[in-house]
């Protein structure tokens, strides 16, 4: 049985390989219908796509004792090429079928706590983001008044929000003239409650960061702090599902894109598929390698000619190398060592 998932109506196909019939059935996305329906007519197999709904439906599969795959929609058995239709049916008719041919690309589905950690570190990203933008509408509405916007880390430390808080009024006491001030004063409020909101979530990720060893080996590693170390634990997960480098940097997106054919073989930017997150916490770690990391700086004074040339290609270069090395460290179960780096 495929299952086509949408937010709140889902499309299922039990598909019967031999004869090649399909009988189709609509049903709310809820648990309830959906146990009902693996309960009253148990598939061999369940294929479903990946989404954000195929965690907890991929869980009820096993749940069952069903056997659940989680198709890769990024693959390129997948994808429609010159589609006359594309509907609901079709495209759980199309996973059936994959599955029955034996050639549904497949993805790894992580466990219900490793999801859980993913999200949370996911939420703390959105916090942060949140916090420069905040930090961008206060420079603005001060550059807007002709006064000297608040530059480099020291101007967000308590003694710069003091500074700031003085140039602020609540803005039902300011006046016609003078109603940046109240909006300052909002802008600073939304500021102190998302530093309490990071804070908080920063706690709960130490927390599990200190009950698992994989953080803390990863730590060992110059230039790699605890956002990018449980960053990489999280999404790496099992290492021992990976085969090899390739596999690892391709899970990550971090691999050129590749287009061969006879004696042409072009090869562009990286695929950039995979989780976002991880690939920009790898590369804001290559770039703080660069201060603390002799292996890291040899690297890119190599690929760089000296640091003249091509620098953003060598720094996702770095960043995918220390993917690599990290993703061996937890293959091994081995804390970084210098002289072997």
């Amino acid at each position: 049985m495929a299952l086509d998932l949408g937010r709140y109506k889902s499309v299922a196909c039990h598909y019967h390989a031999p004869s090649g019939e399909a009988a189709f059935a609509r049903l709310d996305t809820t648990r309830v219908e959906l146990h009902r329906l693996l309960t009253r007519r148990p598939p061999g197999v369940g294929v479903i796509e990946a989404c954000a709904l195929s965690g907890w439906v991929h869980d009820l599969c096993g749940e069952l004792g069903l056997v659940g795959r989680v198709a890769n929609t990024a693959g390129e058995a997948w994808k429609f090429r010159h589609a006359k239709r594309k509907t609901d049916r079709d495209d759980a008719l199309r996973l059936a079928q994959l599955q029955a041919l034996g050639q549904l690309p497949t993805v790894t589905m992580p466990t219900k706590p490793v999801r859980e950690w993913r999200a949370l570190i996911a939420h703390r990203q959105a916090l942060v983001c949140r916090r420069v933008t905040i930090q961008n509408k206060v420079r603005a509405i001060l550059v807007v008044q002709g006064l000297l916007a608040p530059r480099g880390q020291r101007a967000w430390t308590d003694i710069g929000l003091q500074g700031l808080t003085q140039l602020s009024e609540p803005l039902a006491e300011c006046g016609a003239d003078e109603l940046w001030r109240g909006q300052l004063d909002r802008t600073l409020v939304d500021y102190r409650q998302v530093l309490d909101l990071i804070a908080e979530a920063e706690a709960a990720l130490d927390a599990i960061a200190t009950a698992d060893r994989r953080v803390d080996l990863l730590r060992t590693t110059p230039g790699v702090g605890p956002r990018t170390a449980e960053a990489v634990a999280a999404y790496l997960d099992d290492p021992h599902r990976f085969r090899n480098a390739a596999e690892v940097s391709a899970d990550a997106g971090l691999v050129p894109r590749q287009f061969q054919s006879g004696e042409m073989d072009r090869r562009g930017r990286i695929t950039k598929r995979g989780p976002r997150l991880l690939r920009k916490l790898l590369v804001e770690c290559a770039w703080c390698s660069l201060r603390y990391n002799p292996w890291a700086r040899s690297v890119y004074a190599r690929l760089t000619a000296g640091g003249t040339t091509r620098k953003k290609p060598a720094i996702v270069a770095v960043a995918r190398r220390r993917l690599v090395r990290c993703w061996a460290l937890l293959r091994t179960n081995q804390r970084w060592r210098t002289a072997a780096a």
